[in-house]
């Protein structure tokens, strides 16, 4: 019996001695290991904790597709103190984790260091062949972050999720990651009106455009314009969200909000819509085009003038958008009087942003606002140089005639109600420059659809010098157009940038509009409007 008691004691003395052991093993052995490892999960639960929203686009079935959402991914780090060899081990890491020896070399020698991320959102094939090699102090773990399904589809819509500058953590920076940073931190999801097969279309259209014409950039909006809502809206150059690290912060812009341009001559749209709606003039008024201008020293001309000559006496202001004629547009702004244009202008809003919910939208400008505004500023405007603006307020404007001269305010959060900035000018007005851009589809039949009423404009204009003033040699070339124009289901503006100085928007961005044109109709499956009788188009 005695014997026992004391092998029961020696025992128990013994486990206790063990577990001793291990808690100072715990505490001094791997201190840093478990440091490290104490310090990331505190992060990672609190990012867990946070459960920061899912981003959605809208399929037309009311279904909703994740495109941003969190997600657990392979963290790769090192505990320095508890690295045997930092040459060795700097030495077998390098080839995985595509860091040079020696960098490696230097983080894991680092004296009183107990945590050096080595990878973060590392793939899995890397975080495996990390593990495999069990070198000490060198350890794999899971935490959690953002992810982007879909890659660089809408990248500068969405955004992305990156340090905080200002306080530990991180946070949205552009696109909807930034401007509805505190709902989707709260946990808040946010459902876009986006439509994923709309968006992934568009910017195959684009990016195609900008291989075939051998262009700087390019830029796409769908929007339906009886509501506001934006149905796609994409750019070219664009990122991953998933290694923004990688691209130029310029790629994080999004021009269609963030870059203003000259729209060139789909701005004539607006100059008619100006002076109908005032009753200066109506779309068969005619005056005399000679093929040029002389006002304030300059010599305006229309851009076909050496190879078409004047279009003459009995040119109509139908005519004048049909062919995109300057004088006629220089004529229009004449007739309805400086005073009426420029107010015309401003209700529009060019001089606003258009107040979707997206970061960064910039104002338009125009040359007629200046206090020393000369006639030649009124001309030019008129024709659409020397003023600038967002291609999502164009779009906004434009819009506006496709619906019965409302204008809708575009927004792209599907949970916010359409909102109606107002009736800028009369139904009647809209529906006559509707048909003068019918009316230049049909002339051109470039973007023509069989069977349907299509209302557009090409626009082209010079890109400005900001340099040394003036203008380069470079063109944007841009296309807007809607329909069909009975009952408008869709607008679609194309712009491409930094083209050579003989291109033509009718070889550039006008055919790729209709291929987007055609895709929408197809995927809505909209019925023809109109019925074809000996060759000619007739509305029903």
């Amino acid at each position: 019996m005695k014997h026992r008691t004391l092998l029961l004691t020696f025992l128990i003395a013994g486990a206790y001695g063990f577990l001793l052991f291990r808690i100072s093993e715990l505490q001094l052995a791997k201190s840093g290991y478990y440091t490290a490892r104490a310090a990331s999960e505190q992060s990672a639960s609190a990012a867990a904790a946070m459960g920061r929203g899912t981003i959605y686009f809208t399929n037309p079935d009311g279904t909703l597709l994740p495109v941003a959402v969190d997600k657990y991914f392979p963290t790769i780090y090192a505990v320095p103190t508890a690295v045997a060899d930092a040459a060795e081990a700097a030495n077998e890491l390098s080839p995985i984790l595509n860091i040079p020896a020696n960098t490696l070399q230097t983080l894991l020698s680092k004296p009183h260091d107990s945590y050096e991320l080595l990878a973060a959102k590392a793939a899995s094939s890397t975080a495996d062949a990390v593990q495999a090699l069990k070198l000490p102090g060198i350890y794999v773990d899971e935490e959690p972050a953002r992810y982007y399904p879909l890659g660089t589809v809408a990248a500068q819509v969405i955004g992305f999720v990156g340090p905080n500058a200002t306080t530990v953590g991180e946070s949205g920076h552009y696109g909807i990651e930034q401007y509805y940073n505190s709902q989707l931190a709260a946990g808040k999801n946010i459902v876009l009106t986006i439509d994923p097969n709309i968006q992934i279309e568009s910017e195959k259209v684009i990016q195609q455009l900008v291989a075939q014409n051998h262009a700087a950039a390019a830029s796409v909006i769908v929007e339906d314009p009886t509501t506001g809502a934006i149905l796609a809206m994409g750019a070219y150059p664009t990122f991953n969200p998933n290694d923004y690290a990688s691209s130029s912060l310029a790629d994080f812009m999004n021009p269609n909000i963030q870059s203003l341009y000259e729209p060139g001559s789909i701005f004539k749209l607006l100059t008619m819509a100006a002076g109908i709606d005032a009753g200066a003039f109506t779309t068969s008024t005619t005056y005399d085009d000679k093929g040029y201008v002389n006002v304030d020293g300059a010599h305006i001309t229309n851009y076909n003038l050496t190879i078409h000559g004047p279009y003459g006496p009995g040119t109509t202001m139908t005519q004048v958008i049909q062919h995109s004629i300057n004088t006629g547009a220089i004529f229009a702004e004449n007739t309805m009087g400086n005073a009426v244009f420029k107010a015309a202008m401003e209700s529009f809003g060019v001089l606003k942003k258009s107040g979707i919910d997206l970061p960064g939208e910039v104002s338009g400008i125009m040359n007629i606002t200046k206090p020393n505004a000369v006639q030649v500023d009124y001309d030019t405007v008129a024709y659409g140089q020397g003023v600038a603006v967002t291609p999502v307020r164009l779009i906004s404007m434009i819009g506006m005639l496709a619906d019965h001269g409302v204008m809708m305010r575009p927004y792209i959060n599907a949970a916010a109600e359409p909102q109606a900035i107002g009736q800028i000018i009369k139904p009647a007005t809209a529906a006559a420059v509707t048909q003068m851009g019918v009316a230049a589809v049909d002339l051109a039949d470039v973007a023509t659809i069989n069977g349907y009423s299509l209302a557009g404009k090409t626009g082209s204009a010079f890109l400005p010098n900001f340099q040394t003033g003036g203008y380069t040699k470079e063109l944007v070339d841009s296309y807007i157009g809607y329909g069909p124009t009975t009952d408008p289901q869709f607008i679609a503006l194309i712009r491409l940038d930094g083209l050579p100085e003989t291109s033509l928007a009718a070889e550039t961005v006008v055919p790729a509009w209709r291929d987007l044109a055609q895709y929408l109709i197809n995927y809505y499956n909209i019925a023809p409007d109109r019925t074809v009788q000996k060759g000619f188009y007739n509305l029903p």
